[in-house]
């Protein structure tokens, strides 16, 4: 890279408000359905009903993203409304501190707004930062996506370290603070990020749903006076909007069983994993957590760290096992790529599956078990979330692009409402309800597999 291809510091502004804001959300996320059981500190819900609100909660969190770059695109440009959310996003950490109904439902709330303006706003800054056709974007956006699984990573380690030790409310207060940190460092730096702004109503930058679904479109045919026209532009609109159905079915079901990792899987953490019967496990949390977490009092919030370590640590070597399989021209298609993914969720249900009929389901087993299932569901995850919003962007008909954007917001916010099949934890034995799972995800990949030649020939070059 040349002097003149370096990322601008815009970048890492950005990079640190990202971090320190999904540190604020995930300290909430990792706390929040076993906080609602809690009879201290809590409400003493019971485990259905702390399942059914994170579902609730997840769907107006996944779905708020659309009304938030709609407002920024049409009134209020980024930077007033990535403004705007982080002021909701800590008043909603903070209120978590108050415990009373009123307080929780009020954050609540102030939390999904927060998300909404806050979440596709600063995502479309990261693009915005650069020229059309910029050869440093992709790799913006990875270095974003680090800052993201960075502040993931680090937010259930330090969100025990504070339970442990003074309860849950002064932990919601520290995802205040570490988004009153992002938004201080958004705001001290801002004169670096004013090419990234957007002025509403105009034409002469991007918007957020553009932005989010930019591609570099490689498949060209020859059009009409010598022009290049996309490969995929000569299949016809109906089966390219037909598979991009399947493909939302697919994601559906996805985040219906891998957000059972704020709820179901912090449950078994919690109740079902003895932590004390491994070496190695407690010496690592205790290094992770500079000492602050006492090893014999783990909780299943510690459990939230697991899956973005395997992100960190496993995003840049798949890249480059990509980048080796697309120089020899054997690289999977996007809709093989899913289906392999769906075959790892799949995998790391029956692993646990397997670990709870170990366990008698309501015994206690090694973490060991839980720490390799979702080695095996990040790698799944990695094959199936982040070329989402792309893929929407190669494949829906030009004139239809916004819409179908939006149906991807659809089906990730009802995947997100359906984690509510929680409810049916404490009703069935744990390892029929993980193999329920499983087989809902083996089945999503083996209609991706039936599916697999025209799903193909309906998205050419994806």
């Amino acid at each position: 890279m040349t002097t003149t291809e370096r990322h601008p510091k815009g970048l890492y502004v950005l990079f640190a408000t990202e971090m320190w804001e999904r540190f604020s959300f995930y300290t909430m996320m990792a706390m929040l359905t076993l906080y609602l059981q809690d009879k201290t500190d809590g409400f003493g819900w019971s485990k259905e009903n702390a399942t059914g609100l994170y579902a609730n909660y997840l769907m107006f969190v996944y779905a708020s993203p659309i009304v938030g770059g709609w407002i920024a695109d049409k009134f209020l440009g980024f930077r007033k409304t990535i403004t705007i959310g982080g002021i909701f996003f800590t008043a909603g950490h903070v209120l978590l501190a108050f415990p009373t109904p009123v307080a929780l439902y009020a954050s609540l709330v102030c939390l999904i707004i927060g998300n909404g303006c806050f979440k596709p706003n600063i995502s479309s800054m990261v693009g915005n930062l650069y020229p059309a056709g910029s050869p440093l974007r992709d790799s913006a956006y990875g270095i974003f996506y680090m800052g993201i699984n960075i502040g993931a990573l680090s937010a259930p380690l330090v969100a025990e370290g504070v339970r442990q030790k003074y309860g849950f409310h002064p932990a919601f207060v520290i995802a205040g603070i570490g988004m009153a940190i992002g938004m201080i460092i958004f705001w001290i730096c801002y004169r670096l990020l004013d090419i990234a702004d957007r002025t509403p109503g105009t034409k002469h930058d991007r918007t957020a749903a553009e932005v989010a679904t930019t591609v570099d479109l490689t498949d060209e045919i020859d059009g009409p006076h010598g022009s290049k026209v996309p490969e995929i532009e000569r299949v016809p609109e109906k089966h390219r909007i037909t598979a991009l159905l399947v493909i939302y079915g697919i994601v559906i079901v996805f985040w219906m069983i891998f957000h059972q990792n704020g709820s179901t899987l912090t449950y078994w953490a919690n109740d079902n994993t003895d932590w004390a019967s491994s070496t190695v496990l407690p010496i690592i949390i205790k290094i992770l957590t500079l000492g602050t977490v006492e090893t014999d009092k783990i909780s299943g919030v510690i459990s939230n760290a697991i899956n973005p370590f395997f992100i960190v640590a496993l995003s840049y070597p798949l890249t480059k096992v990509w980048s080796y399989l697309n120089r020899r021209g054997i690289e999977p298609s996007t809709p093989a790529k899913m289906a392999i993914g769906m075959m790892l969720t799949a995998t790391s249900f029956f692993i646990l599956y397997v670990a709870a009929k170990s366990g008698g389901d309501t015994g206690k087993v090694s973490p060991w078990w839980l720490v390799f299932a979702y080695l095996i569901l990040s790698l799944g995850e990695l094959m199936l979330s982040p070329m989402g919003l792309s893929l929407v962007s190669k494949v829906a008909p030009a004139r239809m692009k916004g819409l179908m954007m939006g149906g991807w917001f659809l089906a990730t916010a009802i995947g997100n409402k359906l984690t509510m099949i929680g409810v049916f934890w404490e009703k069935w034995p744990h390892s029929q309800f993980f193999a329920l799972l499983a087989m809902m995800a083996l089945g999503m990949a083996v209609l991706l597999l039936i599916l697999l030649r025209p799903l193909k020939k309906a998205m050419p070059g994806v």
